[in-house]
């Protein structure tokens, strides 16, 4: 560079202490010895760049300059806090007289920052080739984005990735020619003008678009942190963060958790910053955006979308490109993939989208790839499940608002123990789609990218139940829900759970702090605090204490238990196709058995996450495996297997699988005995078999309350739908509803045996119960 190369400093300063500030640094360090030319100082707005700059002849280097003002350092780190509001003033943006006093007595508080410089040419020949566009007006709103977004950069340099947010989202987006286009061709199909399309397009886009604050962040997080902070100790798992935030520089990382507790975001949130990841932008519904939680989430990173779109062709088109826009500029997302908060505490079906949106984006090469990270979240208690239980007995979902929120917040004054997070491997949307035969640059073929997408769900899920750990109060739960309504001292409990916990040992099951469990003392304080949490009651009148699930929580017990229970589900199927084909009369009583484990998966594909049957094959051996290590090497008889069957010391059936049939058994009896030539109405239907499911509880043919659930009952409905047995149709649709139930109730009986010998187990065990 010569002396004579002209250089366009762009001041972004919104007060005269910040010009002065900018022009005597510009006088006194200027921009370095590499620029020597005499810097010519214009305002960064659009009406002065299009005025002072685009016109020029020659091709200055334009160089962005502002002045960053930092928040008092405190312990070490500089973040807003609540008692500088007493300033009225946002220390991260002061007004003009803290600004003057910032400089007299406190000069650490604030620099001069510089973005990446470019000749006015370079940025001339960027933007035609991104807008086609050559126009003045459109070439200043590009050098104006252009030196934002370069000074947000160089001031993430300073602060941390923490406060990456978006600037100038809406007007970028509305600039696209291609976005525009599709706006032109939405409006020629719907017989409106343009200029209404993009009218309510930048209408949709300032309801959607997250205007994320870093002050507003600052201050929400202080403000819940201590709700939170006194409910629960959270116990990350950090390993592998350091490598996802390499694989950030590259790619927007797309985190998916499970979904139990409206803190989830708050947890993960917290973890994630910890780790100097930015804010992800949280996608959540429309119910959650009531006043004052709505405004402050948007300003902390939330987008809420509408839960239905409808026919609003444009909303679809400005939601699809907003999600383009934030992956291509590598912000992180985060939504909750199963489209609500779990009811049953396992993993609900996913819901595809959202995922949708980023497989098109990586499909149509707008970016290059996105990775998918499945996120587990378990609480060891929750307070917000006395509603959740209500729900699933039929009662209606209190909407949010205040109330709602005072409620929330009163709630979490009480401990609630353990919370853990754990992070999978990522998976790369696009390998992934390409693997379940979604071809990129072929002919659009909708069934078979929507194929791609489930599948890829159905990895996400996976990935989340392997690293979800078994927590004490999932195990305590999952051995009292499995005695049949009796109570168990200590020592009974201590039997019941320590061959589970040795099966847990020798398949490497992650965990929680269960070691307490074995510690007479520390089981006793955890069964207190269920105690206190009222899911668990305590007889202490007698010769020693006894424990029970209290009467009315069973639900509420199914929760905690269910958030481990997909780790037990092929043990129980082994179990109960072992008992089948003891009870079979072919010649090949073991192919008898695979024959029911397949069946029973079936069965149960629509509540949790089966592999291809070939790999589901490959995982039952496992299991056989471990009841009988030499099983291979032999051909042991039905009752030898049985036999090392039993001598594990636990039988999981009962404890595991028997809500799920249960409540299928009582969806299967209703449809049996409706006139199978009337459509069905599925919303009548769940509300007598909720009825219905209350009266056979106080009967005895359902053996736990946890079965009257509306949650069971619907996916139960939908095992009914994908077997063609909702109708209408002919006598043999009748037919073939009462084989379905009669199925089922075979599927109990032998569910019985296992609980027998469960029990018998029990008995003969050191320190079982008599």
């Amino acid at each position: 560079m010569t002396e004579t190369e002209p250089i366009v400093v762009l001041a972004q300063a919104s007060t005269p202490v910040e010009r002065e500030i900018i022009t005597r640094w510009l006088r006194e360090e200027g921009l370095g010895s590499e620029h020597r030319g005499t810097p010519t100082q214009i305002d960064l707005d659009v009406e002065t760049v299009a005025g002072k700059l685009v016109s020029r002849t020659d091709d200055p280097l334009v160089v962005p300059v502002r002045v960053l003002w930092l928040p008092p350092e405190r312990d070490g780190t500089r973040r807003a806090h609540v008692s500088d509001l007493a300033t009225l003033s946002n220390p991260r943006n002061p007004n003009r007289l803290m600004q003057r006093w910032i400089v007299r007595n406190a000069p650490d508080r604030h620099r001069v920052l510089t973005g990446e410089p470019a000749l006015l040419s370079e940025l001339r020949k960027r933007h035609v080739a991104a807008a086609g566009d050559p126009g003045a007006r459109t070439f200043a709103r590009y050098i104006h984005r252009t030196a934002v977004v370069a000074l947000e950069r160089s001031e993430r340099s300073v602060i941390g990735d923490r406060y990456k947010v978006p600037r100038l989202v809406a007007e970028e987006i509305l600039d696209a020619p291609a976005f525009r286009r599709e706006l032109d061709e939405i409006a020629a199909q719907t017989g409106i003008t343009s200029d209404e399309a993009y009218d309510r397009a930048e209408a949709a886009l300032r309801e959607l678009v997250a205007v994320q604050s870093r002050l507003v962040t600052d201050l929400f997080t202080q403000a819940m942190s201590p709700f939170h902070k006194r409910a629960w100790t959270v116990h990350a798992d950090e390993t592998g963060l350091a490598e996802l935030r390499g694989y950030n520089r590259r790619y927007p990382l797309i985190f998916l958790p499970s979904h139990r507790s409206y803190v989830d975001p708050f947890v993960l949130g917290d973890v994630l910053a910890r780790n100097d990841f930015p804010p992800n932008h949280l996608i959540g519904g429309a119910n959650l955006s009531f006043w004052p939680i709505g405004p402050i989430a948007r300003r902390s990173g939330a987008v809420f979308i509408r839960r239905s779109f409808g026919d609003d062709e444009i909303y679809k088109a400005v939601v699809e490109e907003y999600f383009a826009y934030l992956l291509t500029k590598r912000f992180n997302m985060e939504w909750y993939f199963e489209g609500g908060r779990s009811r049953t505490g396992k993993l609900r079906p996913p819901r595809y989208g959202l995922l949708n949106y980023v497989a098109e984006a990586v499909r149509s090469r707008r970016v290059d790839d996105a990775l998918l990270v499945p996120v587990s979240i378990t609480y060891e208690r929750l307070h917000e499940l006395g509603a959740i239980a209500s729900e699933q007995l039929g009662g209606k979902k209190k909407p949010e608002g205040l109330a709602w929120m005072a409620r929330y917040v009163r709630n979490q004054q009480n401990s609630a123990g353990q919370v853990y997070v754990r992070f999978g491997e990522p998976l790369s949307a696009r390998d992934r789609l390409q693997a379940h035969g979604d071809v990129f640059g072929a002919e659009p073929n909708e069934e078979r990218e929507r194929r791609a997408v489930q599948r890829v769900a159905f990895e996400v899920a996976v990935g989340i139940n392997k690293i979800t750990p078994i927590s004490a109060n999932a195990l305590v739960t999952l051995a009292l829900l499995g005695v049949s309504e009796r109570a168990l001292t200590l020592p009974e409990l201590q039997a019941v759970i320590a061959p589970v916990v040795k099966y847990m040992d020798e398949r490497k099951i992650p965990k929680g702090d269960i070691d307490v469990l074995g510690d007479r003392t520390r089981l006793m304080s955890v069964l207190d605090d269920l105690a206190i949490a009222k899911v668990v009651t305590a007889y202490t009148g007698g010769d020693e204490p006894v424990y029970s699930i209290e009467p009315g929580q069973h639900l509420v017990a199914a929760f905690y238990r269910n958030s481990a229970i997909h780790w037990f589900v092929n043990r129980a199927l082994l179990e109960l196709a072992i008992l089948g084909a003891a009870e079979s009369g072919f010649t090949d009583p073991l192919r008898a058995g695979w024959d029911e484990a397949k069946r029973l998966r079936d069965l149960l594909k629509f509540e949790f996450f089966f592999p291809e049957r070939e790999k589901f094959e490959e995982e039952m051996t496992e299991e056989m495996l471990l009841v009988d290590p030499q099983w291979r090497s032999r051909t042991p008889s039905v009752d030898e297997v049985l036999e090392k069957l039993t001598e594990t010391g636990f039988f999981m059936a009962h404890r595991a699988l028997r809500s799920f049939f249960d409540a299928q058994l009582v969806v299967a009896e209703r449809l049996a005995l409706r006139d199978p030539s009337v459509e069905v109405d599925k919303n009548a239907l769940l509300d007598e078999c909720v009825a219905v499911g209350k009266q056979m509880l106080m009967q005895a043919r359902l053996h736990s309350p946890e079965s009257v659930s509306s949650e069971l009952f619907t996916t139960a409905l939908k095992l009914a739908n994908n077997r063609n047995l909702m109708g209408p149709g002919d006598e043999l649709l009748g037919q073939r509803r009462a084989e379905f139930a009669e199925e089922l109730r075979e599927v109990g009986e032998r569910i019985s045996k296992a609980e027998l010998l469960d029990a018998s187990n029990r008995r003969n065990a050191p320190g079982g119960y008599r």
